[in-house]
């Protein structure tokens, strides 16, 4: 059983949620947070897995919430609830360590899948999120720009892409590989130069939208 935080401003969807993972009989709401406001305690109070995290709340909305979980030093993976009209905010919470996040309107086997890979270490990027990302990107709907021209990276770089793509740390990244995590952060910052991007979600989207990784 995941023990999962939910945090969402609408009382309305959090019990819609909470009954719903109920029924799953493999996930357990252990608490709830109307804000960001008070998910740092309530991490602490409650240990939770998994915190499935709103984007659009007042007082303190998720991007603040990520930042202040940052700054608190916990990695309690997070897990994004969006309706997906925000492609910035979601840009910005991965480059705020958030795992993965998913359509408000996702059935619940796939969210008991995303919360249940999360909680296992992976990230869970859904494939219609990814996608519409990559057309705002296009569209130039976003700070993100496509390089003149790419400079290769060597086989090493694509499988740390590949690696940063999954959500793991610098730190994470070492032990994977074997490598001190000085080495592993001065590849990565090899790879942001090579790819002519300024941070690792637009490392990966750049990566993604060039088919250099899956």
């Amino acid at each position: 059983m995941h023990k999962v935080l939910l945090v969402d401003d609408q009382k309305l969807i959090r019990d819609g949620i909470k009954s719903l993972l109920g029924l799953s009989g493999k996930v357990e709401v252990v608490a709830e947070c109307a804000d960001g406001s008070t998910v740092v305690q309530a991490c602490r109070l409650y240990q939770p897995e998994v915190i499935l995290l709103d984007l659009s709340m007042p007082l303190m909305n998720g991007v603040q919430t990520l930042a202040a979980l940052q700054q608190a030093g916990i990695n309690t993976p997070v897990l994004i609830l969006t309706t997906f009209d925000e492609h910035e905010l979601v840009l910005k919470s991965i480059s705020l360590g958030a795992r993965g996040f998913l359509l408000k309107d996702v059935s619940l086997d796939t969210l008991v899948e995303a919360i249940s890979t999360l909680a296992g270490g992976a990230s869970w990027f859904a494939p219609n999120i990814t996608e519409r990302l990559l057309g705002n990107v296009r569209a130039g709907n976003s700070d993100f720009s496509m390089p003149a021209q790419l400079e290769p990276l060597t086989d090493k770089e694509l499988q740390i892409l590949q690696l940063m793509a999954a959500g793991y740390s610098n730190k994470e990244i070492a032990t994977a590989l074997y490598k001190s995590e000085g080495t592993v952060k001065n590849q990565c910052s090899a790879i942001l130069s090579k790819l002519g991007v300024r941070d690792r979600t637009r490392a990966v989207l750049l990566a993604l939208e060039l088919g250099l990784i899956s």
